[in-house]
């Protein structure tokens, strides 16, 4: 096997030549509502089938399966009985018609992936089967019903309470991810962000615009374990907090390329602005600024496609603890920005869509009612310099992109 960072060289070149074909990139984002990027699993299936001795001709066999991670914990749990994907993590597969909530045949065989090893598509909230006996460490939880699932953002949009058209939330971990509920049609992205299925409930498919950023905490994380310049996560708020900016220091966090809304495969990080008086906490604080600016490009982004003005946003993820961040984060967008109590929406999305497939609520009102908020943070520094400082955020990721060059 090749290492990792061939393997992704290998999955850019099967995406650069799905970009070449004429039409390609038109058909995937009409189907899939996504762009022609190795962030999706259906490049990554392919390479697999492509360059594993004998995994091709074992698939065709139907002896091999592919599904997401719910599929395989599904699988688990009921013993095999379950072979399924929910319709919302389908929809990332760029295998899937987000329109028909079927595997689409065009794609499939453009990419040389046998339908016989997908999973059935389903709702969100249904029973899949039954927890089986005999699963260490699982025991006493057998014969009880699996039934929701959905993909990890979505599931935070359901969780937050984002149950009607124009409402937006931000997970803010490892990467960020905006969404918003457009309602019971697909919109289709003109601005870089992709189209899903944001869940499936009581016969009724509702869509959601998202926009991906790769790397956001995880630049937190670089601090610490890599650069060794923190302790702590919470390290980096102090060190914020400490100056006033980051001293006109801007950092894009490119690690493994630009997601939504540049999707450029080839950029890398930069550190820019730095002078002799740059310290660890401007850093700390760029970093963190970093976060903020990102999700602005996904809002401004979301603004321009929904046609609909976004009033608050509310937020969740690890990193959503900091107050700093998420004070720039309103003085940015220049709308409420609002943090609930419990921020690990996504635990709490999935589980309200398993007991609304069982009766344990019996309506979505009554989970919107158990959110709660924490702090909403407001606008406070002046828009004309929030301007200024988000215009050279952008001068500073046309440094970043295009920095690997194609062979």
């Amino acid at each position: 096997m090749l290492n990792p960072f061939l393997q992704s060289l290998c999955y850019l070149t099967i995406c650069d030549r799905l970009k070449e074909t004429p039409g390609m990139a038109e058909t995937i984002a009409e189907k899939t509502g996504l762009v022609i990027d190795a962030y999706f699993s259906g490049t990554k299936l392919k390479w697999l089938l492509d360059n594993v001795p004998g995994a091709r001709e074992r698939a065709e066999r139907g002896e091999l399966l592919f599904g997401t991670v719910e599929t395989w914990l599904i699988w688990r749990l009921t013993g095999g009985a379950a072979h399924v994907t929910d319709y919302s993590n389908a929809s990332r597969t760029m295998l899937f018609n987000i329109h028909t909530l079927t595997w689409d045949e065009e794609l499939c065989r453009l990419l040389g992936i046998p339908m016989c090893l997908l999973p059935r598509p389903v709702s969100n909230s249904e029973i899949y089967g039954t927890v089986v006996p005999g699963i260490e460490g699982l025991e006493a939880l057998a014969g009880i019903p699996v039934c929701g699932a959905a993909g990890d953002q979505q599931s935070a949009l359901f969780g937050q309470g984002c149950h009607e058209r124009g409402q937006a939330k931000n997970t803010y971990g490892t990467g960020c991810f905006t969404l918003m509920n457009v309602g019971g049609r697909a919109v289709r992205s003109r601005a870089g962000l992709v189209t899903s299925v944001a869940w499936s409930l009581g016969g009724k498919t509702i869509y959601a615009l998202e926009g991906s950023v790769f790397n956001a905490g995880s630049a937190i994380q670089w601090l610490r374990d890599e650069l060794g310049l923190i302790g702590t996560s919470h390290e980096c708020d102090l060190l914020a907090e400490s100056v006033p900016d980051a001293g006109g220091v801007y950092l894009v966090p490119a690690f493994t390329g630009l997601g939504a809304p540049y999707w450029d495969m080839y950029a890398r990080g930069c550190i820019v602005g730095v002078t002799r008086g740059t310290t660890r906490a401007h850093i700390a604080r760029a970093v963190l600024e970093a976060i903020a600016f990102e999700v602005t490009d996904l809002m401004n982004a979301m603004r321009q496609d929904a046609g609909c003005e976004i009033t608050v946003l509310r937020v969740d993820g690890g990193a959503s603890v900091s107050d700093v961040m998420l004070r720039f984060q309103s003085d940015l967008l220049r709308i409420p920005v609002d943090r609930p109590k419990m921020v690990e929406t996504t635990a709490f999305g999935a589980a309200a869509l398993a007991g609304l497939a069982v009766g344990f609520w019996q309506s979505t009102d009554e989970v919107r009612a158990l959110r709660v908020s924490d702090r909403v943070f407001s606008p406070e520094r002046a828009q004309a310099e929030c301007d200024e400082k988000y215009r050279l955020w952008k001068r500073a990721v046309s440094c970043a992109c295009g920095w690997i060059e194609k062979a």
